[in-house]
């Protein structure tokens, strides 16, 4: 009986100390990450203030592209782009390569800081694990 107890409580206390090493997302985290990201693979076209580039390249910046579904948003990064869209009622005819090599986590950054900068406000985030199960 004293065994049995003994692994109880060893795997109890292994699931607790598991446990605590899980962190819970933080947004702010989130988007100061996004912010790195960004930088590194979005703003050479989409432009440090998130304005685009005309014709080109659309904004990102109070742009109403962002309010489509958050899974259209990580299709577009994942597979990209070619063709016309519009964007604020502009036309757009530039390419965006398909950015699959980014990481889950990258995705869900880059995507939470644009939703929640110039001018754009999102209280819902994307979490890696929602970018995970949108990946084909």
């Amino acid at each position: 009986m004293l065994q049995k107890t003994g692994w109880s409580i060893c795997l109890i206390a292994s699931a607790f100390s598991v446990s605590s090493f899980v962190q819970a997302f933080s947004m702010p985290k989130s988007i100061e990450r996004g912010k790195e990201a960004y930088t590194t693979y979005c703003q050479n076209c989409h432009q440090p203030d998130g304005k685009g580039t005309p014709g080109a390249f659309p904004p990102v910046a109070k742009s109403d592209f962002l309010k489509k579904p958050v899974k259209a948003m990580i299709d577009n990064i994942l597979k990209g782009q070619s063709g016309a869209t519009t964007v604020n009622g502009q036309p757009y005819n530039g390419v965006m390569p398909a950015q699959d090599y980014l990481t889950d986590e990258q995705i869900s950054d880059i995507l939470n800081y644009v939703r929640n900068s110039w001018g754009n406000k999102s209280a819902v985030p994307v979490t890696p694990a929602i970018v995970k199960k949108a990946r084909p």
